[in-house]
């Protein structure tokens, strides 16, 4: 009887990446919680955190799917504390903040597994796999982009007595009309500072739905030299093969030709002989 081993899902290198400048992301949001900020930035704070847990959420369930047994990475691999830095925070509950210290143990996990990588065998994967950093590294950006502005732009315009944005729902709504370069105008920077901080978002967000458009694009239209590449040995194959068989017909002509020709042949050498052995009128 055979032991069954331990099998627990294995990610890419783009993949732990994403997850790994995620979960520092994730420590930075909870030191400046800790921070003595108005309610209004807490809030913020409070609903970008809890994006993220809901994204370390689905990480857990991705990998305790993929665990056989399920021991294998709940226990071994301490996924119990992926869980518990997962759990969003609830206002009924103010505790569960304090269960974000358990994402240092997925922080460590995942830098274990990166350190022992080779930085040559690492900037090859990125050259191979250049499609999936593209993409972690755009959503990367984007959430951080989205989060940081709309933190900024609510600091900055909550000093002016003109200022539209002064909630964090306002700061939000701002932050993704703005890097989405949709601009409906109802929410805008009144001071300097949080204009400066608008074009900033403005300038990033072209680029980052512009990298999301190709991204999408590539997907869905494959790049023909790939499908150059990968028809070029069926086309190959199929043209030896008309050749192989254009030969074997001309095998065959010839034989049949040469099998027709021989008893002529035969013939002829025969009645040459015969004559070259008859003597001659004046012999």
């Amino acid at each position: 009887m055979t032991v069954e081993q331990p099998l627990v899902r294995e990610h890419g290198n783009a993949y732990n990446l994403f997850i790994l400048v995620l979960t520092i992301f994730s420590l930075v949001i909870m030191a400046v919680l800790i921070l003595p900020i108005d309610a209004q930035t807490r809030r913020l704070l409070t609903f970008y955190d809890n994006a993220i847990c809901l994204i370390f959420l689905a990480d857990f369930a991705y990998n305790l799917s993929g665990s056989r047994p399920r021991s294998a990475y709940f226990v071994r691999q301490r996924g119990w504390l992926d869980l518990l830095g997962s759990i969003p925070s609830l206002e009924i509950l103010p505790f569960t903040g304090l269960l974000r210290l358990a994402r240092l143990s997925r922080l460590a996990r995942i830098g274990r597994l990166l350190s022992g990588k080779n930085r040559s065998d690492l900037l090859l994967d990125m050259i191979n796999n250049r499609g999936q950093y593209a993409t972690f590294i755009t959503l990367l950006a984007a959430g951080m982009v989205l989060t940081v502005a709309s933190v900024l732009v609510l600091q900055f315009e909550s000093t002016s007595p003109d200022a539209n944005i002064t909630t964090a729902g306002d700061a939000i709504w701002w932050g993704v009309v703005t890097i989405t370069t949709v601009g409906y105008g109802d929410t805008y920077p009144v001071t300097f500072l949080g204009r400066l901080v608008g074009v900033s978002v403005m300038v990033a967000g072209v680029g980052i739905i512009g990298a999301l458009a190709s991204i999408l694009a590539s997907l869905l239209v494959p790049p023909p030299d790939s499908d150059d590449d990968s028809n070029a040995p069926d086309d190959a194959s199929e043209a030896s093969g008309a050749i192989a068989a254009e030969l074997a017909e001309l095998r065959a002509e010839i034989a049949a030709l040469r099998s027709a020709l021989e008893p002529r042949l035969a013939r002829a050498a025969s009645a040459k002989s015969n004559r070259a052995g008859k003597p001659t009128a004046g012999g």
